[in-house]
């Protein structure tokens, strides 16, 4: 592998409270243990994206508003994505949705991967993530990181706040199993799109 892929991981909560932090610091300071990629934090509340109201897709028709393509700007570099996804009402969050139809291009024949969260572990809503990933053209990895039921509550504010270190061991595999898919995929499409 000449160079590492650099990866983005996108916290899809904006709300004040949001639990996301948590295990999206904890998923930085674990990548940097590794030496096979480089992982980097857009959180969405640095955006202030409006409501999707451009003339059509940045595939048809470049975006107007300066907050949009900044949004783009920020995106377009990366080789794959993380999503740290909340599950709300079985799907994922009205920004996250948002943030992603802000864009189209930057998305197209990259992979991504998810750690959700949720009383099922975001599993819902990582699956709705998935469908919309494929509808850009991105390659959804099989792997990812789930906490939900008692790991949740363990770690969760409103439970016993207690550090994700402390449920490591149970996310441990999976993560290192999506990071080793999201490596595989996003150096082997980051060669194709150059061919191309």
């Amino acid at each position: 592998m000449s160079t590492r892929p650099s990866l983005a991981l996108i916290i899809g909560s904006t709300r004040p409270q949001r639990f996301a932090d948590k295990p999206a610091d904890w998923l930085i300071d674990y990548a940097a243990k590794r030496d096979d990629f480089t992982l980097d934090r857009l959180d969405l509340r640095d955006f202030d994206l409006p409501f999707f109201a451009e003339a059509g897709s940045n595939l048809h028709v470049p975006s107007a508003d300066p907050k949009v393509v900044a949004w783009q700007d920020a995106i377009r570099p990366y080789d794959g994505y993380v999503f740290v996804v909340a599950e709300y009402n079985h799907s994922i969050t009205g920004a996250l949705k948002n943030a992603l139809d802000q864009a189209y291009v930057e998305w197209v024949r990259k992979p991504f991967s998810a750690l959700g969260y949720g009383s099922t572990g975001g599993a819902r809503a990582v699956e709705h993530l998935r469908g919309i990933g494929v509808e850009l053209q991105m390659v959804p990895s099989k792997f990812g990181a789930h906490i939900g039921g008692s790991d949740l509550f363990k770690v969760h504010p409103f439970g016993g706040d207690a550090p994700i270190a402390d449920i490591e061991n149970i996310l441990l595999p999976s993560v290192d199993a999506m990071f080793d898919d999201l490596v595989w995929w996003s150096t082997a499409l980051r060669e194709a799109r150059a061919a191309v």
